[in-house]
C-alpha cells in the first residue's frame, strides 16, 4: 500500500504554483509541514529507474489546485477500506486542516469498512454536519444494528450546530424498515411531521416503504394518500408493499389507479404486478394476459427483467405453452430469461411429465452453446430438472460445471445437489456436497435428514439432528417432522417423546404436520393409546391426520375402531384419499372383515374416483385369502392390471400356506420366482409351507435350490428400546454385554412354557430337525429381545420388540405362551403388522 502511494506521488505532482523550492522533494509522511502547499517530495532526491530520454518524453502529471483535491483524488482512485486507512494516515501527517467535505468523504470510505471505525472517526472530527450523521446512521442500518442507528439519529437531532435534514430522517426510516421496527418508525414519522418534512416526496416515500416493510399497509396507504407530491418511487413502494403482503386486489386497484392518472409505467411497477399475478389462483389468468398487454403497449416488451418475470408468471400458472411461446419470441435471451424458462419447465414433474423436464436440460445445453455464463440461479433449477428426470449422470456433469464456476458453496446450489444425490441413493456424494456448503442453514440440514430417512439411514438422521442442535441452529417444523419419521421407523418411543417435548417448547406443537408425525411415531412404536391422545390434542385434523390414526388402528388389529374413525372423518367433511382407503382396507384385512373390505374397495373406485394401486389390490387378495377364497383371490390377480407384481402374488402364497393349499402354493411360488428370481421371500414362504405340512424332503429341496441359485435370506434383526438405549439382536447372538443373563432368562421362560405347549406346536417329524432346528429357533432374535426386556422392565410395563421380518410360527406360539406364563403384555411388530400378546392369545387371531 505504501509503495502504491509513493508511486502516486511521482505520478500526480501539484501544479508549479504549489511546488516547494529546491530540487529535493519532501515525503508525504514527513511531519511538521509548515508550508500551505502539499508536501509530496522526499527528503532526498529520488533515484529514477527510467532513462533520460524516457524522462524527457514523459507526459506532465496533472496538477491539483489544493491538498483537499489531491486527497479526494486518492480516496476516489481506489475505494477500498485499506486504501482509505492509508490515505487517512497521510492526511493525519501532512494535512493539518482538512476540510469538512474531505473528512465526510473519508468517513464514507470508513463506513464501508464497518460502523465501529466510522464511529471513532466521527467522534474525532472537530466539526460535523448532517451529512456526517447520515453516513453513520446508514452504516449502522446496513450492519443490522437498528438500535445504534436510531441512537445516532437522536444524537444528530441534538448535536450543536447540526440541522437534521430530510436525508437524516430517510436514513432513520430505512433503519426501522430493515429491522421491522414499526413503533420506532412511527416515532420518527411524528418527528418528521413536527419538523415539517413529512410532506416532501423524499421523506414520504421513505415512510411508505417503512410502513409497507413493517407489514402496516394501512399506514402506508394513509401516508401515500396524504403526500403533497408523488413520483414513480411513491407508486412503486406502495405496489411492492401490497405484493409483499399478498394483497392481490389492492395491487390491481393501485395499478388501475396509475393507469387512470396517466402515471408512466416502469419496469419496477410492472414487475411487481406480474409477481402478484404469478402467486395468485387460476382466476387471474385474464389479468395476467392484460398486464402482458400493458407491457407491450408501454414499449417494455424487450425488457429482459419483465420478460423473465412474465415467463415465470405463465409457468407458475401452468400455462407452459404461453411461457414457451413468449420465450421463443425473445430474439436474444439473456441468462435471466433462460433461468426463468428452465425453472418453469421443471416446476411440477407430476403435471408436465419427464419429457418436458428433459426440455429444461436441452435449454441448459443451449445456454452452453451460446457461450452464456450460467449464474448461481441457473444451477438449482437445472439440477432439480436432473433430479425429476432421473438423469443422475447428467446431474454429475452439471456438478462439474458448478465446481468450474465456483458455486459449490452456495446454499441453494448445495441443497439442490444434496437432493439429487440423496434421491438417487448416493449418500456419500450427498454428504460431501453437504460439507462443502459454506452456509449450512436449517433448510440444508433438513434436506440431509430427510434424505437419510428416505434411504433408511434412520440412526444417521438422528445423529445429524443432534449435530444441528450442537451447531446452534434452531430446527423448523419440517426438520422435526423428518426426525420423528426416523424415530417411527426405528420404533424408539423414548427418543420420539423427547423430540416432541422439544418441539412443544419451541412453539411448534400446534403445527398439524408435526402432530401427524407424532401419531405415526407412536403408532409405529406400538403405543396406539399415545397416538390417540396426540390426535385428540390437535386443533386441526387434515386428511393426513385422519389417515394416520386410521392406519394406527389398522396396524394394531383394531379394525372396528379404524372404521369408526373413518366414519367420523367423512362426517367432518374431510375427503379421503388413496392412503386413507389403504388404511381402511388394511384394517379390514387384519380384522377379517371381508365383506366390509370389498365394499370399501368399491366405494373408493365408484364414489371417490380413486384408481387402485398395487397395495390396494394386495389388501383385497389378503381379504379373500383370509376367508379361504383362494380361487377368487387368484382370479382377482389375473384380472388386475398388477398381475405382474410379485408383492400381490406373495400375499396369495401366504394365504396358501395358512390354508395348506400345497398345489396352488407351489404354482404361486413358481410364478413369483419367475417375476423376482433373486428375492428370498418366495423361497422362504414355500419352505415354511412344506415344513408346516411335514414334507421335509420338499423343504430341503427348496433350501438346496436357494443355495444353487445364490439366493440368500435376509438375516432377522430384532431390537428393543430400554432406558440405556436401543439393544439389537440377531439369531443366536452372543455379542450383547448381558448375553449370559439373557440366555439364562430365556431358558427359564422356555422351561415354564414347556408344560403349556399344545398341539398348536409345529409338527416336526425328523429327529435331526427336532433337535438342531428347534434349538436354533429357541435362539431367534425376538426371543432374545423379549428376555432382555423381562430382565430390565417392571412388571407393569409392556415389552415392545420390533423385527424386520415376518415372525415365524414357533416364535409366535412362544410369545403367546410367555405372555400367559409370565403374566406380561408383549407387543411385537414384524414386517406385516403388530401382534399384541395377552394371556396366551394374540390380536392377529393367528392369521398374519
Amino acid at each position: 500500500m505504501l509503495s502504491f502511494l509513493r508511486s502516486t506521488e511521482r505520478r500526480y505532482v501539484p501544479s508549479s504554483s504549489f511546488r516547494p523550492a529546491g530540487s529535493a522533494r519532501r515525503s508525504l509522511y514527513a511531519t511538521g509541514a509548515s508550508s500551505s502547499m502539499p508536501s509530496h517530495a522526499a527528503s532526498t532526491p529520488t533515484t529514477s529507474t527510467t532513462s533520460a530520454p524516457a524522462q524527457r518524453h514523459a507526459m506532465p502529471p496533472p496538477p491539483f489546485p489544493s491538498k483537499d483535491a489531491y486527497y479526494l483524488h486518492l480516496l476516489r482512485s481506489r475505494p477500498t477500506p485499506r486504501h482509505a486507512a492509508a490515505v487517512h494516515a497521510h492526511i493525519a501527517r501532512a494535512h493539518p486542516a482538512p476540510s469538512l467535505f474531505l473528512r465526510n468523504t473519508l468517513l464514507a470510505a470508513y463506513c464501508r469498512l464497518g460502523p465501529l471505525p466510522a464511529r471513532r472517526l466521527l467522534d474525532e472530527m472537530p466539526r460535523v454536519n448532517a451529512v456526517s450523521f447520515n453516513l453513520l446512521i446508514d452504516a449502522y442500518s446496513r450492519d443490522a444494528q437498528p438500535d445504534a442507528s436510531l441512537a445516532t439519529f437522536k444524537r444528530a437531532r441534538h448535536a450543536a450546530g447540526v440541522k437534521a435534514d430530510r436525508f437524516t430522517y430517510a436514513a432513520a426510516l430505512t433503519a426501522c424498515s430493515r429491522a421491522g421496527r414499526l413503533m420506532e418508525g412511527k416515532a420518527v414519522h411524528a418527528l418528521a411531521v413536527l419538523e415539517g418534512l413529512a410532506g416532501g416526496v423524499f421523506v414520504s416515500n421513505s415512510l411508505v416503504s417503512m410502513y409497507a416493510r413493517c407489514g402496516d399497509m394501512r399506514g402506508a396507504r394513509r401516508v401515500f394518500d396524504a403526500a403533497e407530491e408523488r413520483d414513480d418511487v411513491s407508486w412503486n413502494s406502495l405496489v411492492s408493499g401490497y405484493v409483499r403482503a399478498g394483497a392481490r386486489d389492492e395491487v390491481l386497484e393501485v395499478f388501475a389507479l396509475m393507469r387512470r392518472r396517466g402515471t408512466g409505467l416502469n419496469s419496477f411497477a410492472l414487475g411487481s404486478v406480474i409477481k402478484c399475478c404469478s402467486g395468485s389462483g387460476d382466476s387471474v389468468m385474464d389479468i395476467a394476459a392484460a398486464v402482458h398487454g400493458c407491457v407491450v403497449k408501454a414499449g417494455l416488451d424487450s425488457d429482459m427483467f419483465l420478460l423473465s418475470a412474465m415467463v415465470d408468471m405463465y409457468a407458475k400458472k401452468g400455462a407452459l405453452a404461453e411461457a414457451v411461446a413468449l420465450f421463443k419470441s425473445v430474439p436474444d435471451p439473456n441468462v435471466v430469461v433462460f433461468n426463468a424458462m428452465i425453472a418453469g419447465l421443471c416446476r411440477d414433474e407430476a403435471a408436465v411429465g419427464k419429457g418436458v423436464v428433459r426440455e429444461a436440460l436441452s435449454l441448459y445445453s443451449e445456454v452452453q452453446s451460446r457461450g452464456t455464463e450460467p449464474t448461481e440461479f441457473t444451477f438449482p433449477s437445472i439440477i432439480r430438472a436432473c433430479n425429476l428426470a432421473g438423469e443422475l449422470e447428467f446431474g454429475k456433469q452439471i456438478h462439474g460445471q458448478v465446481l468450474k464456476h465456483c458455486f459449490q458453496g452456495d446454499d441453494f446450489v448445495g441443497s439442490a445437489l444434496i437432493d439429487l444425490y440423496l434421491n438417487s441413493g448416493c449418500m456419500e456424494d450427498g454428504f460431501r456436497c453437504f460439507r462443502s456448503v459454506l452456509k449450512q442453514d436449517v433448510v440444508t440440514w433438513t434436506a440431509m435428514i430427510s434424505g437419510c430417512v428416505q434411504n433408511e439411514l434412520f440412526g444417521r438422521a438422528l445423529t445429524l439432528f443432534h449435530e444441528l442442535l450442537g451447531a446452534g441452529l434452531k430446527p423448523d417444523p419440517f426438520t422435526i417432522s423428518s426426525v420423528m419419521n426416523a424415530c417411527a421407523s426405528l420404533a424408539v418411543a423414548r427418543t420420539g417423546e423427547q423430540i416432541q417435548c422439544f418441539a412443544t417448547k419451541s412453539g411448534f406443537g400446534r403445527f398439524t404436520a408435526l402432530g401427524n408425525s407424532c401419531i405415526h411415531m407412536y403408532a409405529r412404536s406400538g403405543d396406539v393409546d399415545a397416538a390417540i391422545r396426540r390426535f385428540q390434542e390437535m386443533e386441526l385434523h387434515d386428511v393426513v391426520s385422519w389417515s394416520a390414526i386410521i392406519s394406527s388402528h389398522a396396524q394394531h388389529g383394531c379394525a372396528r375402531e379404524a372404521l369408526q374413525f373413518f366414519n367420523e372423518m367423512v362426517d367432518a367433511k374431510v375427503v379421503p384419499n388413496e392412503f386413507t382407503f389403504l388404511a381402511v382396507l388394511t384394517a379390514c384385512s387384519h380384522g377379517g372383515l371381508v365383506d366390509e373390505g370389498l365394499r370399501y374397495y368399491e366405494i373408493m373406485k365408484e364414489e371417490y374416483g380413486l384408481s387402485p394401486t398395487t397395495k390396494h389390490c394386495t389388501c383385497v387378495v389378503d381379504l379373500l385369502g383370509r376367508a379361504g377364497r383362494l380361487a377368487d383371490a387368484e382370479a382377482f390377480i389375473s384380472d388386475s392390471i398388477f398381475h405382474d407384481e410379485p408383492i400381490i402374488w406373495r400375499s396369495l402364497l401366504a394365504s396358501c400356506r395358512i390354508h395348506q393349499d400345497m398345489e396352488r402354493g407351489q404354482l404361486v411360488a413358481n410364478r413369483i420366482m419367475e417375476l423376482e428370481p433373486a428375492s428370498s421371500a418366495s423361497y422362504v414362504n414355500l419352505y415354511n409351507m412344506y415344513l408346516d405340512a411335514g414334507d421335509l424332503s420338499l423343504a430341503s429341496k427348496i433350501r438346496d435350490l436357494m443355495k444353487e441359485r445364490g439366493v440368500k435370506k435376509e438375516p432377522g434383526l430384532s431390537w428393543i428400546e430400554l432406558k440405556s438405549g436401543v439393544h439389537s439382536f440377531v439369531a443366536g447372538d452372543k455379542s450383547h454385554p448381558e448375553s449370559n443373563a439373557v440366555y439364562t432368562k430365556l431358558a427359564e421362560m422356555l422351561s415354564k412354557i414347556d408344560k403349556l405347549r399344545t398341539n398348536d406346536t409345529i409338527s416336526i417329524v425328523s429327529d435331526e430337525i427336532t433337535g438342531k432346528e428347534q434349538n436354533w429357533m429357541n435362539c431367534h432374535s425376538e426371543k432374545l429381545a423379549v428376555a432382555l426386556g423381562m430382565i430390565h422392565l417392571p412388571q407393569s410395563a409392556p415389552i415392545r420388540v420390533m423385527k424386520n421380518l415376518r415372525v415365524c410360527r414357533d416364535c409366535h406360539l412362544t410369545m403367546k405362551l410367555i405372555s400367559k406364563s409370565e403374566s406380561r403384555e408383549i407387543i411385537l411388530r414384524d414386517a406385516i403388522r403388530f401382534h399384541h400378546f395377552r394371556d396366551g392369545s394374540c390380536s392377529c387371531g393367528d392369521y398374519w
